[in-house]
């Protein structure tokens, strides 16, 4: 049973135009912040594919001769900014008549409702309310505007002034006060007051911020051999094998074939670390003693820093390391002062540079440049992304009894990871913020991803009930760079849909504004003949089980490293835009994949289908026009490839016509989501190992079983097929393959006194002769081929 999506759903998937009011519009005239310095309509910004929005804002520097309090002789000052019902608290000081705080405050106008911006400066007592200090009062109109990149605004000394603000009172604060826009330096650090409920640590966790990636390094260990591997039992000769381990990361070479103290491996064992190297690396030499049962030999630890950095392919030398002994043996009295050889072991370690750590699947990488610095080559291009709003976001969680999101945008692309700031409570929020990134190579893919915050330390809870405080997945959307004409602004609305266990859902939309600039045409065409990745990874390629394992390692680091800033860059974030789980078995994108294929061989099909109309004389007219063209070309062979190339072109010249105007975008019906089995859904998000009852388990083991046995079905016909064509010439049908080198004989003799075109026509006509002229019976060929023998039969 499936789940049809419903048709007016179905246009909602899709991309759509947008016209946001992108680039920098300053006020004039009468209009609040047009008294001050800007008299154009338009100034000029970098922030061009955003649409601006205006703060007030108000920076907090400090305050000095602030009168102590009568009773206590002290004072603990804070300054209150308050604009209509907003407002904005510093932290307060204790005993401390000349604090600084140093804090901006930022009022979105949107929002503003009065005309007076008021700074209280209050003295903070532990018991009762608050004293009052003074106030400074500013007349909005007034308020001057500021363009950047014009250099901050000089903060000034203010006179307190009394409740009614007829006298002046003891103390004076320093402030600067502006109107500005989101493009202003001090905006991401800034205080905002549509976030004003979140307190303490939360806080931290609204900003918007800039993450770059560690620099990941592959380590490669080339285990060769050990010398003088003593086992616990001397009487006994070790089989020895070597772990290795750095950090989490554990991998075994072979066992040595043969008993020896003196084992020889030559094995290379691979890890991912991150720049600063805070692992090491640990090896112990090991004796198997029973299947069950290892014991250590010998360790070794030694720091990644000592090793050498390879920048190409050249080989590494190869040094020696004495193993520190193991076990009770070591440590005996008797023993400790004995002169005797050690054990050691050779090693061959280096850090390669020259290869590209892969963190992200190579179906949509971001990134190809080696880890070394020194091998990378120019950017050639810029990518300038505008993060504007969403629309229609679906309520994430509840909070006092009603749905709410919390929502903020991560984009992800190369080295570099940007976090816009958290919208609170808004189904639709603006971020209008603009990022850039240095593009090396144009066949690569940015990823964006929206969440909800779930770290504001507050009192929501989870949409779905569960306590758990992780950051939830609202969509992704991917861009690839290749297919974005250079120069041009695309201002699109991107459909959220992520796939849930009860089906495929719209969690709303995201507007994006992308510009990719190209710094050099030249360049850019001659990537195009270049390898996708550095040439280490073609001149000493990894296998598929390594890249597997070493992906699934770097992305642990980065999710790792990326938690440890502030704000945290959270595990299940970094997960989902790096696709941890891509490479797990779903049935639903086992069946996108195969129609997928299918797609690809529509063409051919096609085309075998019109041949096919064409030899039967559907339509008589293209028939002989197709006789035309066979008898000019077997006149003129050498317009044959000519002619394939030019046709090719002329396809291209009029597909042009009907190229994509917009970015691809993610699609339902390509995935094979929007008609999806619930069960195969509930198959797709269980966990690995499953944590379903056992008949579920033996249900989907049974299907699979089918699906399988069709696919093997398939796979064995293929394989016959292969089978008959080896004996033509294998002589297991003895009368079979004497028919057909007799054939070969005769068509060899008549091939050579023919010319080759006359071979050519008698053939083509034969081929396209005339319905009445033809059997429905299969042909000569086809029986012939079908008698032969395969060694199915000889299959249990």
């Amino acid at each position: 049973m499936t789940t049809p999506v419903p048709p007016h759903t179905q246009e909602d998937y899709k991309l759509k135009h947008t016209k946001p009011q992108l680039g920098e519009r300053w006020p004039h005239g009468g209009v609040r912040g047009g008294g001050g310095w800007i008299t154009s309509e338009r100034a000029s910004s970098t922030y061009d594919l955003v649409e601006q929005m205006y703060y007030l804002y108000v920076r907090v520097v400090k305050a000095k001769d602030l009168p102590p309090n009568p009773i206590t002789g002290s004072c603990d000052p804070y300054v209150e900014v308050k604009l209509g019902n907003y407002k904005g608290k510093t932290r307060h000081f204790e005993k401390r008549a000349s604090p600084e705080w140093k804090q901006v405050f930022a009022f979105s106008k949107e929002k503003v409702q009065s005309s007076v911006l008021e700074v209280f400066v209050r003295d903070k007592e532990m018991v009762g309310r608050d004293d009052y200090i003074g106030k400074v009062v500013f007349d909005m109109n007034e308020v001057p505007t500021r363009v950047p990149p014009d250099s901050p605004l000089a903060p000034q000394w203010y006179r307190l002034e009394d409740r009614r603000g007829d006298t002046k009172v003891k103390g004076e604060v320093m402030l600067a006060v502006w109107m500005g826009t989101q493009a202003d330096e001090a905006f991401p650090e800034a205080w905002h007051s549509d976030a004003a409920s979140v307190q303490g640590e939360g806080v931290y966790n609204i900003r918007s911020k800039v993450y770059v990636s560690p620099k990941l390094w592959y380590v490669r260990v080339n285990v060769i051999e050990a010398q003088d591997a003593e086992a616990h039992d001397r009487g006994q000769v070790p089989q020895a094998f070597v772990k290795a381990q750095v950090g989490h990361q554990i991998l075994k070479t072979k066992l040595c074939p043969n008993r020896t103290t003196n084992p020889f491996w030559n094995e290379d064992l691979l890890f991912v670390a991150a720049e600063p190297f805070e692992e090491q690396l640990v090896l112990t030499v090991e004796n198997k003693v029973t299947p069950a049962k290892d014991e250590v030999m010998g360790r070794l630890i030694l720091p990644l820093t000592i090793f050498e950095r390879r920048l190409d392919h050249r080989p590494i030398h190869s040094r020696w390391f004495n193993l520190e002994k193991f076990g009770f043996g070591a440590l005996e009295a008797d023993k400790r002062h004995e002169l005797k050889f050690s054990s050691r072991i050779h090693l061959r370690v280096c850090l390669e540079g020259a290869y590209h750590v892969l963190d992200e699947s190579t179906m949509y990488i971001s990134d190809q440049r080696p880890t070394a610095r020194q091998l990378w080559k120019h950017p050639i291009g810029i990518l300038e992304v505008g993060i504007l709003s969403a629309q229609g976001l679906l309520p994430m969680k509840t909070k006092d009894g009603r749905g709410t999101t919390d929502a903020y945008c991560v984009a992800k692309y190369g080295q570099k990871w940007v976090r816009t700031r958290t919208i609170l409570e808004s189904l639709s929020p603006k971020w209008n913020e603009q990022y850039t990134w240095e593009v090396y190579d144009p066949c690569t893919v940015i990823t964006l991803g929206v969440f909800d915050n779930c770290h504001l330390g507050g009192n929501e809870k989870s949409a779905g009930g569960g306590g758990a405080k992780a950051d939830s997945r609202i969509g992704k959307v991917r861009i690839r760079l290749s297919t974005l004409e250079t120069d041009r602004i695309y201002t699109h609305s991107y459909p959220l849909l992520v796939l849930h266990p009860s089906g495929l859902k719209k969690m709303g939309e995201l507007q994006l504004a992308v510009r990719f600039t190209s710094l050099s045409l030249a360049n850019m065409i001659y990537l195009y003949m270049q390898p996708l990745l550095p040439k280490m990874h073609y001149l000493l390629p990894f296998t598929v089980n390594q890249l597997d394992s070493l992906r699934y390692q770097a992305m642990n680091i980065v999710a790792v490293r990326l938690g440890r800033a502030e704000p945290p860059l959270r595990k299940e974030v970094v997960e989902y835009m790096l696709d941890v789980d891509s490479h797990m078995w779903s049935m639903r994108r086992s069946k996108a994949n195969f129609f997928r294929i299918v797609s690809l061989f529509s063409g051919a099909i096609s085309m075998s289908k019109w041949l096919g109309e064409v030899r039967h004389w559907k339509n008589p007219a293209t028939t002989v026009l197709v006789h035309v063209l066979f008898f000019i070309l077997i006149c003129y062979p050498e317009l044959i490839l000519p002619t394939i190339f030019l046709y090719m072109f002329l396809i291209g010249i009029w597909n042009y016509r009907f190229r994509p105007r917009h970015p691809p975008h993610m699609d339902p019906k390509l995935s094979w989501a929007e008609v999806v089995h619930p069960d195969e859904l509930d198959e797709e998000f269980d966990t690995f190992p499953t944590s379903k009852p056992q008949d579920v388990v033996r249900m989907r083991y049974d299907r699979l079983r089918s699906v399988a046995g069709r696919i093997q079905t398939v796979v064995g016909d293929m394989a016959t097929q292969g089978e008959r064509f080896q004996a033509l010439l294998s002589w297991r049908d003895t009368r079979a393959t004497s028919l057909f080198i007799l054939f070969c004989l005769v068509a060899a003799v008549a091939l050579y006194i023919t010319p080759f075109k006359i071979v050519a026509l008698v053939a083509g006509i034969v081929w396209l002769r005339h319905p009445r002229f033809r059997s429905k019976l299969p042909s000569i060929p086809s029986n012939f081929f079908k008698r032969l023998p395969s060694r199915a039969d000889s299959m249990l």
